[in-house]
């Protein structure tokens, strides 16, 4: 039997989650997480294969999760379900210590392939993403401005480019406002601009947004 933790803010997406899982032969949810501290929680109180991670969660940033996870829990396998399509959401998941990303899209008919595979050792990755590893692992390769941001500075980076602000996302990412302040400066510096509507311009070229 192969356990498995849902980890979602959403109590729908949960649900449905729950419910694909339960009806897959061989598969159990033990457990559910509403955000960050519980997904620790689970992590510690409970036995199971497989943590389904939502990277959008309130509490703590999904890398960070991703990380905190792996050093309480080395063998504990981690797939990432997120809304994000971006094929840089998916390279810093794995580099990060997922064993595989999918995306909320393509869920209810990739999913029972995921678990099997990720519980069973192995990863679950599209041809992109392996792809993008493997260049980045490359002697010489070249680094791109949005590679060279941190975990951080990637997620606020994000949030600014939806029209968030810098109020908004400390209190989203439980952070002070000087903080968010200076990783924005920190990520502005790094990818070369001099403002938002910049910003947004540069992520609409590269494919790092949504809109």
């Amino acid at each position: 039997m192969i356990r498995i933790v849902i980890a979602d803010d959403h109590a729908i997406v949960r649900e449905g989650l729950k419910r694909i899982v339960c009806s897959i032969d061989g598969m159990d949810v033990a457990g559910e997480a509403a955000d960050g501290n519980e997904v620790m929680q689970r992590v510690r109180e409970l036995a199971f294969d497989v943590l389904m991670l939502d990277l959008s969660m309130p509490g703590r940033s999904g890398m960070e999760l991703i990380k905190l996870v792996h050093a309480e829990k080395p063998k504990l396998r981690i797939l990432v379900l997120s809304m994000h399509q971006e094929l840089q959401y998916a390279v810093r998941a794995i580099k990060s210590g997922a064993s595989g990303y999918l995306t909320k899209e393509s869920a209810p008919a990739q999913l029972e392939q995921a678990l099997r595979k990720i519980a069973a050792g192995g990863a679950f990755i599209s041809t992109e993403v392996a792809e993008q590893l493997a260049l980045g692992a490359m002697p010489g390769s070249e680094v791109s401005p949005q590679e060279s941001l941190s975990n951080r500075e990637f997620e606020v980076f994000r949030l600014l480019v939806d029209g968030a602000t810098v109020t908004d996302i400390a209190g989203r990412l439980n952070l002070s406002v000087k903080t968010v302040s200076t990783h924005k400066a920190n990520l502005m510096q790094k990818i070369g601009v001099g403002n938002q509507s910049e910003l947004i311009r540069y992520a609409l070229r590269h494919g790092l947004t949504d809109l």
